[in-house]
């Protein structure tokens, strides 16, 4: 019989486990786009982590409190709409 191993789960689950390189040739904008998006992912999961369930609730001021309780620079107004368009897509 084989025996599973078990791998731990993370403590901060919110950051990456291993950092991989983007691909390179694409155009300034894609790579823009694609950091908005892992930031808006990270704002958003630590947000309903935290008991924000309703996108309402989560207002500029706090997606950039949460942003700096986890160490990310200020997300712009942009990214806070994407924040609060992903809370609404969970439910």
């Amino acid at each position: 019989m084989a025996v599973a191993t078990v791998t731990p789960l993370p403590l901060e689950p919110w950051k990456p486990l291993r950092k991989k390189p983007l691909p390179a040739g694409q155009p300034r904008e894609w790579y823009v786009s694609h950091n908005r998006r892992l930031k808006a992912m990270r704002l958003a999961i630590a947000l309903l982590d935290s008991g924000v369930y309703i996108a309402s609730k989560a207002d500029d001021k706090r997606i950039r409190a949460t942003a700096q309780d986890l160490g990310i620079h200020p997300p712009s107004d942009t990214t806070c709409r994407m924040v609060r368009s992903l809370i609404r897509s969970t439910h």
